[in-house]
């Protein structure tokens, strides 16, 4: 993918073009709307931060990052809509770090509803609290928000470009606008004489841009339909770039070694073996941990390992059983918040029969295929890092501080990300890149994490307990009673980001848990915070991860002890809460044929998560193969609201499953003397080709807002899969990973 190049107050260049006679459209309406971070110089115009149009036609600067979610394309679509030029006509870069760019969703994600009973108001208050976005800089790809966020805000900002574009071919011709068309980039005139965009871009830049209503669904030519993915011939031919992709002349390499005992300091080293390695240029104290600049990253790799540190001890307990006993003492503590209480669960009601149990997850790492790293020039008054990041804002202040320069002159460069899953939503790649730079001021070097140190030095889900009391009574579930406990992701990241610490009412602890769609006339569920300092953070579908297994597996032996069919049991006490997430469970049952009843040697498990706006249900089944279990085939079924690009939710479905799956079959960080024990793929492994499962995926439209797709097919992978090898074991699954339990194929 090109980068967006320099952007000063004069100059506006991408990679080595300069864009002369442009003009960007949109309709960025807001109180005081955020400076257009897109500086022209003579003769260029940029009235927007979103489209721009210049003599090489219409470029969109898509502030959300691609990490193979499929963003880009479906925002060009949002623009083409209404802008009338093909999607193929559309150039997408990755806009600059900027306020402009703010994610207007996120802030309303946070307010205290459950999301699914949400009122119009609830809805109206929460959008009108986006701009607050804008405010905090929140340029951030998370939170399944990018669709929600671009949705009205990209078709606003084609819709305004096309009748700002009629209007200065109606001063041209002399007509009026009205009696204009358009079609594929061009003004059609009433002879059918047509004005290619790119010859009134330079009229139309000295227009006010126009607002004008957006077009009815039913004219929709892209939007509802599947569009081949803009990033897939690049990265089909090896010719897109990521952040380790980046070259630049004269760069160096670099390796990094932090202290493995997570948040310890550095005592002292001995650098002498690595320096005396031919090509070594420099060792760089890190403060936490070192860094070795050499001439390739495999001599760097190797000098930094030759470097003999002595390395302080851990803040947590050194070993797992002492971390999930920290945890286990969050519950000797008042909740943090009930963020549910509906009823009474101090008493059992009489003659119904009570069930409790107990269940733990572990802390789990984002193993994103791409290691962390990043590219930084920094020349003493000026700063650019290249690196594929999910908030350019954050990593722009940070590095800025780091550099002790003001944030005007830092310039990041955002490339596709080789996966992020909110890993690079942090800032610690960054921060230690620019260390890196400043030890060779005027050079740019390039610091990759080897694999052994990125797996090691994650920000972590963390791992979680949950207590769990429940009733049933004539076939029906009347009390569930939920505790969870674990760290704050939260909290942790308020602190990091802003160097305040995080406090109050934590609804990502218990998201998942307090805000499932069932009619059950006693349910409280609190979240409890543990007080340690293993660094985690937030992992694909956050909260819902750890709470969709809790609740659900829960659910199911609830379904069972009430002498229910679990899928039954479920829809009975969804169909008068939630109409859209029982028309979930109804499509799985339809799509798998399920009965209730399976054959020997197979297993199927049900299981439902609401998360980030969107009901997910999915049917997953097992088979025993002479003593050994696969996966074999799956079914999900989700209710979008709105599918922006059906097969584009059908995939993103798909991989959510799969990445739940793998963490419910292998997924497991532990520790011992305060280190963490996994290193590489081999330790920390992951669902392969052979034992993926056969997918079926249905997406729905019922449901009154739109959801979000990238995360929401995470959380309800892993109990289904657990619910699954009980029907065909009669074993429940209580703890992650499943593979010590189970002989699952490998």
């Amino acid at each position: 993918m090109a980068s967006v190049g320099k952007i000063l107050r004069r100059t506006f260049l991408i990679g080595s073009a300069a864009i002369v006679g442009g003009v960007a459209f949109g309709a960025y309406y807001v109180s005081r709307p955020a400076a257009n971070p897109l500086k022209p110089g003579e003769g260029q115009a940029a009235l927007n931060p979103f489209v721009l149009i210049d003599q090489n036609g219409v470029t969109l600067f898509a502030p959300r990052a691609e990490m193979g979610q499929g963003v880009q394309t479906t925002w060009a679509a949002l623009i083409a809509e209404e802008l009338d030029v093909d999607l193929d006509q559309i150039t997408v870069l990755h806009g600059p770090a900027a306020a402009a760019y703010y994610n207007s969703a996120l802030i309303g994600e946070g307010l205290p509803n459950k999301g699914y009973d949400i009122s119009d108001f609830q809805h109206n208050l929460g959008e009108a609290l986006g701009v607050l976005g804008k405010t905090l800089s929140l340029q951030v790809t998370g939170g399944s928000t990018s669709m929600k966020d671009g949705f009205e805000r990209m078709r606003q900002a084609g819709a305004s470009a096309r009748e700002t574009l009629k209007r200065a071919a109606a001063n041209r011709l002399g007509v009026d606008p009205a009696d204009l068309k358009t079609a594929s980039g061009h003004v059609i005139a009433p002879s059918g004489d047509k004005i290619a965009y790119t010859d009134l871009a330079v009229d139309a830049a000295v227009l006010e841009p126009v607002d004008v209503p957006l077009r009815d669904p039913s004219e929709w030519r892209y939007l509802g339909q599947t569009q081949p993915r803009l990033d897939m011939v690049e990265k089909a031919t090896g010719t897109a770039e990521f952040a380790v992709d980046v070259r630049l002349p004269g760069m160096k390499f670099a390796a990094v070694r932090i202290n493995p005992k997570l948040g310890g300091a550095m005592n002292g080293y001995d650098d002498s073996a690595a320096k005396s390695m031919p090509g070594v240029e420099k060792v760089v104290d890190l403060g936490t941990g070192v860094a070795v600049i050499a001439n390739n990253t495999w001599l760097a790799n190797q000098a930094v390992e030759a470097i003999d540190v002595d390395w302080a001890d851990a803040p947590y307990p050194p070993d797992t059983e002492g971390i999930f006993a920290k945890i286990a003492e969050a519950f000797d503590e008042a909740p943090n918040s009930t963020m549910r209480d509906d009823g009474d669960v101090s008493v059992t009601p009489d003659g119904a029969t009570e069930i409790m149990a107990e269940y733990q997850v572990p802390y789990l790492a984002h193993a994103t295929m791409e290691p962390m790293n990043a590219t930084a020039l920094f020349t003493g008054d000026a700063l650019e890092v290249w690196c594929g990041n999910q908030a350019p804002t954050l990593i722009k202040f940070r590095v800025a501080n780091t550099a002790n320069l003001d944030t005007e002159a830092v310039q990041i460069h955002t490339t596709y990300l080789g996966g992020g899953f909110g890993r690079r939503g942090e800032l610690d790649f960054g921060e230690i890149a620019t260390k890196v730079a400043m030890a060779m001021p005027g050079t740019p070097v390039q610091t990759t994490w080897s694999r052994e140190e990125d797996m090691r030095h994650d920000y972590f889900r963390p791992g979680a307990i949950a207590r769990m009391r429940g009733a049933v009574q004539d076939g029906k579930a009347v009390l569930i009673d939920g505790k969870v406990a674990a760290q704050s992701c939260t909290q942790q990241a308020v602190t990091r980001y802003t160097g305040m610490p995080g406090a109050g009412p934590d609804k990502v602890l218990v998201e998942g848990f307090f805000n499932q769609p069932y009619a059950v006339p006693n349910y409280r569920m609190s979240g409890h915070i543990a007080k340690l300092d293993v660094p985690v953070g937030f992992w694909r579908s956050v909260g819902n991860s750890h709470n969709g297994f809790f609740h659900e597996t829960f659910v199911d032996e609830m379904a069972h002890a009430a002498g229910q069919d679990p899928l039954e049991f479920r829809l009975e006490l969804m169909k008068t809460e939630h109409a859209p997430s029982a028309g979930c469970l109804e499509a799985v049952k339809e799509m798998s044929g399920w009965t209730g009843q399976t054959p020997d040697g197979v297993g199927r498990g049900v299981a439902f998560t609401y998360s980030f706006g969107t009901p997910v249900a999915q049917v997953i089944e097992v088979v025993d193969e002479d003593g050994t279990i696969r996966i074999s085939k799956a079914w999900i079924a989700c209710d979008m609201g709105l599918a922006l690009d059906p097969e584009n939710v059908k995939a993103q479905m798909f991989g959510g499953m799969m990445y739940g799956l793998s963490a419910a079959c292998y997924g497991e960080i532990t520790f011992a003397e305060g280190e963490v024990e996994q290193y590489n793929f081999p330790d920390y492994d992951a669902l392969r080709m052979h034992t993926a499962p056969q997918v079926e995926v249905r997406v729905l439209e019922t449901n009154r807002h739109m959801g979000g797709a990238g995360e929401p097919g995470t959380p309800p992978s892993m109990p289904a899969l657990g619910n699954a090898l009980f029907d065909l074991t009669g074993e429940r699954a209580r703890k992650l990973p499943l593979n010590q339990q189970f002989n699952l194929l490998i």
